[in-house]
């Protein structure tokens, strides 16, 4: 996933009319319904409601009628490879593990992560196990694949920070997935479907340099090594390579080894920009193991941005079937619904932003970030409140000023030392076209001066220039 870290910690879905939704890969205040993860791995063990054919005989195989979760991915957009088509029919006849790896080189996780998490419950709704690895052992070397420059070091206490940070997400996102399909809205997981978050960290300690040579470096082809694309790159670039990042295919495919010998995990899946890294994983499982046939599989899907910086997925219908679990009808009928006369602008838009909050946050994080949203709206009769100013404050643009600065300043002054608007005239304009507002009333009057009743709790207020530029403003 590492090239879509040019994609934003966060993202925002926009409206014509205001901002929709936010949803930034943030730690959640709300109590988790699992344990914290860190080093241990915690098996999540499902339950999982039977449709009524399925109960009525105590017969059935559930594996007979299991959907191949590689068809599933490729009719959504979310394949790229698989090192070998093996996999479709294994998928359906057997009970697979899959792992995506995270490296914990920020304490939350930016929007190109969540493709990983998606194809994961994928997995999991597919009546497979989803495996979430954190690299916090590869994060001590940095990934070079589609990097122009080598990562920072990190150090011990912020590497634990971020692990912990990415854990408590991953865990609250796949046992919400988990939740979400014991309660009906799926039925293809089986009673022994489950999530885990493990850490490399915890056998990478226990490595010996001579003995990691000695067992699996023989195995390692130099030149296979610099064939990988990621490494050409930057063998062809200024900088060059350290011997470090080198080494970095070798470790993550040394993790898969481990995690198919000992975990009995057998699908690596990754970012398209993974290939090289996966592979690397299946070719020492088949050197070092010799396994009769296809063991061990590799899957990468495509990037939210590709390695030249354009987008993926960039119709409304797209990002429906990559970002969402709607039916592939209800996605299908809100196309056409789009090219319909009468259509109500932005209403796919919103369908997708409300998923993508639930998938991420839950139903009370939906019901917050509409509650925000509507909040936001220019005329909306939401009251505003303290905690609606603290729940918008990261995604809305804001400052300070002293008391003495807004207290009987004209709202025309304000809008431009607020940062709202460049100059008291473009204010002025404004105010007379009606697209001047204070917490979200209309302002008609050029007069309008601040007063202590307008100022929400005694703390903040909020300006908005039309339907899309706002400032808060806080009160010091």
């Amino acid at each position: 996933m590492a090239a879509a870290a040019a994609a934003a910690s966060r993202t925002l879905l926009y409206s014509s009319h205001s901002k929709i939704f936010f949803f930034p890969f943030t730690n959640c205040s709300r109590k988790l319904h699992r344990p914290i993860i860190n080093k241990n791995p915690i098996f999540v063990p499902l339950r999982c409601l039977q449709s009524a054919q399925q109960n009525a005989s105590t017969t059935h195989d559930p594996m007979r009628s299991r959907s191949s979760v590689v068809d599933i991915l490729e009719e959504r957009g979310l394949l790229e490879s698989i090192t070998s088509d093996n996999l479709r029919s294994v998928s359906t006849t057997s009970t697979l593990k899959a792992y995506c790896g995270f490296d914990p080189t920020a304490e939350s996780l930016h929007l190109g992560n969540l493709l990983g998490i998606i194809v994961l419950s994928w997995f999991q709704r597919c009546g497979h196990k989803a495996v979430a690895l954190i690299g916090g052992a590869t994060a001590r070397i940095g990934d070079p694949s589609g990097k122009s420059l080598e990562r920072p070091e990190l150090d011990a206490d912020t590497l634990e920070k971020n692990t912990q940070g990415i854990t408590k997400v991953i865990t609250r996102i796949l046992h919400m997935n988990s939740i979400s399909n014991v309660n009906g809205d799926d039925n293809h997981l089986n009673s022994s479907s489950f999530f885990v978050v493990m850490n490399n960290y915890d056998w990478w300690k226990e490595v010996r340099l001579l003995d990691f040579l000695k067992q699996v470096g023989r195995f390692a082809r130099v030149g296979t090594m610099m064939g990988k694309e990621s490494v050409k790159k930057r063998l062809e670039s200024e900088q060059g390579m350290s011997y470090t990042e080198f080494t970095y295919q070798l470790l993550q495919g040394y993790d898969f080894l481990h995690l198919y010998q000992n975990e009995g995990i057998n699908v690596q899946i990754g970012g398209s920009d993974q290939w090289g890294n996966i592979t690397a994983g299946t070719e020492l499982i088949r050197k070092i193991l010799q396994p009769d046939g296809d063991v061990a599989f590799g899957l990468t899907f495509p990037l939210l941005l590709k390695s030249d910086g354009t987008k993926f997925g960039k119709s409304e219908d797209g990002s429906l079937k990559i970002l969402t679990f709607l039916d592939m009808e209800e996605i299908d009928e809100l196309e056409k619904e789009m090219n319909r006369p009468g259509y109500t602008p932005n209403t796919a838009q919103r369908r997708l932003a409300e998923q993508v909050t639930l998938f991420v946050h839950g139903e009370d994080g939906l019901n917050e970030a509409l509650k925000a949203t509507e909040a936001l709206r220019p005329g909306a009769e939401t009251k505003l409140d303290w905690k609606t100013f603290e729940g918008i404050a990261e995604d809305v643009p804001s400052c300070s000023l002293a008391s003495d600065q807004v207290l009987n300043v004209s709202l025309i002054d304000l809008s431009v030392s607020s940062g709202l608007l460049d100059s008291k005239s473009g204010a002025r304009r404004l105010l007379k076209q009606g697209g001047l507002y204070l917490n979200n009333s209309r302002v008609d009057s050029e007069t309008k001066r601040i007063e202590p009743q307008d100022i929400v709790d005694g703390k903040v207020l909020l300006l908005s220039a039309g339907k899309k530029n706002k400032v808060i403003v806080r009160i010091t």
